[in-house]
């Protein structure tokens, strides 16, 4: 496999970090998604340094923002080749690689909360399924959950479905921009370092971005006044993951903290940006030039159909995304959810 120079330039460096570490001293060079100002980095940089005490010192971890080594979408490679350590990141990115990391990485309309994510991912068989499907890249999946069901920005009032028809929109590739673009909508592709000036320029109408929170903070809901909260939308799944070579390294009781605490960082993310969410919005309410949509509940089961109709045909590009189809589809209907 080639080498980008990013993923190059780091290799060497990254193998002697690791090589120093001594039984009582492992030291680990994680990337986030993320950039370093938001709070979802502050939640991780907590659960990296609440890591480091339960290890009794043992165990460091470094985490860096967005970019620092890789880019966003290198990082599964990065892991596997000890270019990296480890990652905080959205599965989703991943879907060039397989339809499947974009089918399990952000099952549009599947989940409500958080909560019923968290759970597929601990106890509805989430969790070996990762694992297996990262098996043939050499990364171990630690754990996972998600921020929260995001909020969606929007420069137009949007009370339905059919408020999405021509709709331009930025939407991450993969199944987000089919569910949207089968819902009349005309998704486009913007990292999320642009989303803010092309609202501003009217390049896009709208955004499927992050929860409401971190949109407020970061002026979005100022230049696209008619948000919809709470989202109807994408609940992405965040995930710690390691190289396999670097994990087998590690103590069993230093792996068991890790596995732990992942749990714990899934339902510490949640509720934390909840809470922003909450304080958020009433800051937004109180802006007479905001106005916040909420739709309702048929107009909620009307995306959901769509979105499962594109589950389906997504199920359809790679056997791992068969088996990601069946997976959640399974759980879902066990837990009477679909």
């Amino acid at each position: 496999m080639k080498l980008s120079t990013s993923l190059a330039a780091g290799a060497l460096a990254a193998a002697l970090s690791f090589g120093t570490a001594s039984a009582a001293d492992f030291k680990l060079k994680f990337q986030s998604s993320d950039p370093s100002g938001v709070k979802n980095f502050k939640v991780q940089q907590e659960w990296a340094e609440r890591v480091e005490r339960m290890s009794g010192g043992r165990l460091h971890i470094e985490l860096l923002p967005v970019g620092s080594v890789v880019s966003h979408t290198e990082t599964l490679d990065a892991m596997g080749m000890g270019v990296l350590h480890g990652h905080i990141s959205v599965t989703g990115y991943f879907s060039g690689k397989d339809p499947a990391f974009g089918l399990i990485g952000n099952t549009v309309g599947a989940w409500s909360s958080p909560d019923q994510l968290i759970t597929y991912i601990n106890y509805g068989g989430g969790y070996e399924l990762m694992n297996e499907l990262y098996e043939p890249y050499g990364v171990k999946f630690v754990g996972g959950g998600a921020t929260g069901l995001e909020a969606f920005v929007s420069k137009k009032p949007l009370n339905g479905v059919a408020d999405l028809k021509g709709l331009k929109l930025r939407a991450p590739e993969g199944l987000v921009q089919s569910v949207f673009a089968a819902a009349g909508a005309a998704p486009v592709n913007l990292p999320g370092s642009e989303v803010f000036t092309a609202l501003s320029k009217g390049v896009i109408d709208a955004a499927d971005y992050t929860v409401f929170s971190t949109n407020q903070e970061a002026g979005m809901n100022d230049v696209a006044p008619h948000p919809v909260y709470p989202g109807f939308h994408s609940l992405p799944l965040l995930e710690i993951a390691m190289g396999m070579k670097q994990w087998d390294k590690l103590p069993a009781d230093i792996q068991e903290i890790l596995t732990t605490s992942a749990r714990d960082f899934a339902h510490d993310i949640s509720t934390q940006l909840r809470m922003a969410d909450i304080e958020a919005v009433k800051t937004a309410r109180a802006n007479p030039k905001i106005t916040i949509h909420d739709w309702p509940a048929e107009e909620r089961k009307k995306f959901r159909e769509i979105a499962r109709s594109q589950w389906e045909e997504f199920a359809k590009q790679s056997p791992n995304a068969k088996k990601v189809y069946e997976s959640v589809t399974t759980y879902l209907k066990q837990q009477g959810l679909l």
